[in-house]
């Protein structure tokens, strides 16, 4: 029989400690050799990014990179593909450094990094920033890199590897035309041809992009010519497959799908047609979706709320699902048959894993928590769907709470907590989540929302979310709410909803304009639509224009949509959490929200959390955020906690 007490009292073994030291974040991954190489998050130390070699059994951890090196790019601020391996020799890495953001080579076995770009920092702020290297001419590499001494601009950069840049900023060679952001250099394999791609204000990576094409020269910068792309169409990560066919990802057709450029007879063909997605929002520069296995062939993730890992034959346009226990894969490198990827599972979280391409076996390197929660306290995930007041389909990911042994009181509904992912071009998807289980060990339910302008869904799903920015984001993560309540799954007068960054506008807008939420918590979420518009980086500075409207045209929607304009609206308490300094949402977009409640004598409670950029990556203040948020619920929805009180003001 099992022991009933009230949801959300439940004693629970996962902490937030758990939660915290627990949790390793990891990038990509590659082979050197017979080992591993895995990009790795520190929360103990800041959240310090490294890279740490292993074997392929996973044992005998070996970092590559010490601190104080930081290997983070921050190009577009959101940084990615901040790292490379340059095999040639004993092996070396080259990685941006996030401190200076200037470009370092160390080789394998090494302490001291050589810099191979030059200093740029003014005021505390780098000037110059690189990212997504990759294989150039010989004794050299390819590179994004970002201008910023003046109107930002981007540009495809060849750096040379024998330090000279580090000394003479002009041996930087610049090769593609001034362009407000690029990204994907790639080489053909004969090194006579180039591709990247580009996009221009006010589109964002997933609303327009062109592909292009030139020829390699020794000198000057070249001359491209557009291959792929156009104002309605997202092209995404070009890769040769030989010296004259490029493969790319399109949504030409309303879904990310693989295509091959023939550039001996300037033919495009369509690889695979499906209503699923084969690639997702380049938040980060060097986000990969699939791998050229060979000449022949690709390994793709694909799909709509899960992804699954396929061979697709660029020759037939074939496609051969591998059947794997996972969520997500994302493959990273092949080698003798053994592909290395990473991946997600509801039992073992986000994983590097080594996958057999014939016999399907696969063990982890590393994982990203060190030490599994235990199974009987973990929840199963549900795909919820529903209808919104449109009769438009809303995609949700269903969280019951759940532990082994343990029910809530007869005739009680549980609390849930919605959560609302940030972006907002961004997806919910379904893994084991330390913080997930950590509600719902304890009876409290959780609910993810992929709302109208989430990808995954295919690019009509994606743009419902146009001139429509708390507007459909709200009324969909509402009609998921209705749906719960009317279905008695979840208690209405206990609903929560948190979220962070574009999750956290959709929070404050949600309290603003519904009635249906009791608690809400906002980490570093937008609060004002003009301060953002006129404080924020450039990769985002025009991102309002298609999600609200141009400004400021359309200064007095900008007024009316931003819920600091209207925080006498909200009846029910908030918690803000921010990091004082993320450039991406200003804290003083928190700060007007808490000085606003305090005004009207709303209960809240304001957290600043030292130290921190746009995301907590310091292990102390995970711990404090998530702490401060189980203790907040349980103040609002009156269950027992087990973690200090907070005060509300």
């Amino acid at each position: 029989m099992p022991m009933h007490l009230p949801f959300g009292s439940w004693p629970s073994s996962i902490t937030a400690q758990d939660v915290a030291a627990g949790t390793k974040p990891l990038g990509g991954a590659c082979f050197f050799k017979d080992r591993v190489i895995v990009q790795e998050g520190r929360p103990a130390e800041g959240g310090r990014i490294t890279l740490v070699e292993y074997g392929t059994d996973g044992q005998h951890g070996k970092e590559l990179v010490n601190a104080p090196y930081n290997v983070r790019s921050r190009v577009h601020e959101y940084g990615g593909s901040s790292w490379m391996l340059d095999e040639s020799g004993a092996g070396k890495i080259i990685f941006s450094n996030f401190a200076d953001q200037r470009v370092y080579t160390v080789g394998i076995g090494e302490h001291q990094p050589a810099p191979l770009t030059p200093a740029s920092t003014v005021e505390g702020d780098p000037q110059l920033r690189f990212a997504e290297f990759t294989r150039g001419p010989e004794g050299s590499i390819l590179a994004i890199m970002e201008d910023l001494r003046g109107e930002p601009v981007r540009h495809i950069v060849q750096i040379p590897l024998d330090g000279s840049a580090a000394r003479e900023l002009s041996n930087i060679r610049i090769l593609s035309e001034p362009a407000r952001f690029v990204a994907a250099p790639r080489l053909s394999p004969n090194g006579q041809k180039l591709s990247w791609i580009s996009w221009e204000h006010p589109n964002m990576p997933w609303d327009s992009t062109y592909l292009h094409l030139a020829g390699f020269s020794e000198t000057g910068v070249l001359e491209s010519e557009v291959i792929a792309g156009g104002a309605e169409e997202s092209v995404m990560q070009p890769e040769w497959l030989d010296d004259d066919r490029l493969a790319f990802i399109s949504d030409a057709s309303g879904w990310w799908n693989p295509y091959v450029y023939q550039n001996g007879s300037s033919r495009t063909t369509r690889l695979v047609d499906r209503p699923a997605e084969f690639a997702g929002p380049l938040w980060q520069v060097g986000t990969s979706w699939y791998l050229v296995e060979n000449q022949h062939t690709l390994l793709c993730s694909y799909g709509t709320g899960t992804t699954s890992l396929a061979r697709v034959h660029s020759d037939t346009g074939g496609l051969d699902d591998l059947e794997l226990p996972f969520t997500r894969v994302q493959p990273f490198a092949v080698n003798d048959g053994w592909l290395l990827a990473g991946t997600s599972s509801m039992t073992h979280g986000e994983e590097i894993t080594l996958i057999n391409l014939e016999s399907l076996e696969h063990h982890a390197v590393t994982r990203s928590m060190e030490n599994l929660p235990e199974a009987g306290m973990l929840p199963s995930v549900e795909e919820f769907q529903c209808k919104n007041l449109a009769g438009q389909s809303v995609h949700a990911l269903l969280y019951r709470p759940a532990q082994d042994g343990m029910a809530g009181m007869d005739g009680e509904l549980p609390p849930f907590v919605t959560f609302v992912h940030g972006g907002p071009t961004s997806q919910a998807s379904a893994t084991l989540s330390a913080a997930v289980a950590y509600y719902t060990s304890r009876g409290i339910g959780v609910v993810d929302v992929n709302y109208g302008g989430s990808t995954g869904y295919g690019r009509e799903y994606r743009n419902r979310l146009r001139g429509a920015w708390g507007v459909v984001d709200v009324s969909d993560t509402v009609a998921v709410i209705h749906a719960l309540v009317g279905q008695k799954i979840a208690d209405p007068a206990r609903i929560g909803i948190e979220g962070g960054s574009a999750g956290g506008w959709t929070v404050l807008c949600a309290l603003t304009f519904s009635d249906v939420f009791t608690a809400g918590i906002s980490r570093y979420g937008v609060s004002d639509l003009v301060g953002l518009v006129q404080d924020t980086h450039d990769f985002e500075s025009q991102y309002m224009f298609s999600l609200v409207g141009p400004y400021p045209q359309a200064a007095d929607l900008y007024e009316k949509r931003a819920p600091i304009n209207h925080v006498s609206k909200i009846s029910c308490p908030v918690l803000l959490l921010q990091g004082d300094e993320d450039k991406v949402v200003p804290p003083a977009q928190s700060q007007v929200v808490a000085d606003a409640l305090a005004e009207r004598g709303i209960a809240h409670a304001y957290i600043l959390f030292e130290g921190e950029q746009h995301g907590f990556r310091k292990s102390e203040n995970i711990v404090r955020a998530l702490e401060s948020s189980l203790a907040f619920y349980s103040q609002i929805f009156d269950f027992e906690a087990d973690v200090p009180a907070i005060e509300l003001s």
